[in-house]
């Protein structure tokens, strides 16, 4: 998603339709000193954005919306889909002195503990980790398991979940990552979470870079 930044031009057709509006193309043209054509694509970039909205012959008018506030709404309709990255996983007997390496390896804060077939059994933190490491145990015979939260205690997110709703259970749960899952029901009836990316708070980080920068 692009953020919505407008040009010295497209400022002061929202200005004119502001205070004229509803005005047609031709009399926006006319103040601004330009053809009709040259205004052209101003006037569809405002109009799609949904800053302007135009009538057939009635012109247009000012919508009462901001860049900014499209910009919010914009990321209010983003979905943990459209942001997600791989998830990295381990299996519940890897060993806490494994998982501290892929930790390592893969540069990340949050460990996803799945079952065979890729179903959700835990998390595990860089902390869940160190506590067992500051225990003075055999990092390379305890498995991860004994050291990783368990289900009811994850907090989750789904593909369709609002990027808005996911960050905001992040900065609650103060966690650093969630996992992406998808509710599979199995040959027994039983519900299983298959996990399929994941959502951290770098990849809310980069969403704002990149809205800032424009990109």
């Amino acid at each position: 998603m692009t953020p919505i930044q407008l040009t010295p031009r497209q400022k002061k057709i929202v200005e004119i339709v502001k205070r004229s509006g509803p005005i047609t193309g031709e009399l926006i043209a006319k103040e601004v000193n330009l053809t009709r054509a040259t205004l052209r694509p101003d006037l569809a970039i405002l109009t799609m954005s949904g800053i302007l909205d135009a009538r057939p012959r009635v012109g247009y008018f000012y919508s009462g919306k901001s860049a900014g506030s499209l910009l919010v709404e914009e990321i209010r309709r983003m979905r943990v889909k459209d942001l997600k990255s791989v998830p990295v996983v381990v299996r519940e007997e890897t060993s806490v002195y494994d998982a501290i390496v892929t930790l390592f390896v893969e540069d990340v804060g949050t460990l996803i503990v799945v079952s065979e077939g890729g179903f959700l059994e835990g998390v595990v933190s860089r902390k869940d980790l160190l506590k067992v490491t500051i225990g003075q145990n055999d990092v390379r015979q305890v498995p991860v398991n004994m050291a990783m939260t368990r289900m009811p205690n994850i907090i989750i997110t789904t593909m369709d979940e609002t990027i808005h709703l996911a960050a905001a259970k992040l900065i609650e749960h103060q966690v650093d990552a969630l996992p992406v899952v998808r509710k599979i029901i199995n040959d027994q009836g039983l519900e299983k979470l298959e996990v399929v990316g994941r959502i951290t708070k770098s990849n809310i980080t980069q969403l704002f870079v990149e809205l800032g920068e424009d990109k």
